[in-house]
C-alpha cells in the first residue's frame, strides 16, 4: 500500500517518470501529486480513492509498493 510522500517519491524516481506522467496515468491533478509527495515521510491524507488510483498507475509502471518501501517488479 503507498503510504508516505516519500515512497511516493521514490516510486517515481524507480520508473523514471515525472509527476505529470504519473498525474495523467492515475486521472488525477498534478497538484495532488505534488501535495502528496510533499508529505515527505508523513502519512498520506488523500482520499482512499486518490491513493488507490497513484498505487494502481505505479503499479502499471512496474513497480511493487511494499510495506513503507518500493521496489521494481521482478519480470
Amino acid at each position: 500500500m503507498l503510504t508516505t510522500g516519500n515512497q511516493l517519491k521514490a516510486a517515481r524516481a524507480l520508473v523514471g517518470i515525472n509527476q505529470g506522467a504519473l498525474a495523467k496515468a492515475a486521472r488525477i491533478n498534478v497538484a495532488t501529486i505534488s501535495a502528496m509527495e510533499g508529505k515527505g515521510a508523513a502519512e498520506l491524507r488523500s482520499s482512499i480513492a486518490t491513493v488507490l488510483a497513484v498505487a494502481r498507475a505505479l503499479e502499471a509502471c512496474g513497480i511493487e509498493l511494499l510495506a513503507g518501501g518500493v521496489r521494481l517488479k521482478a519480470k
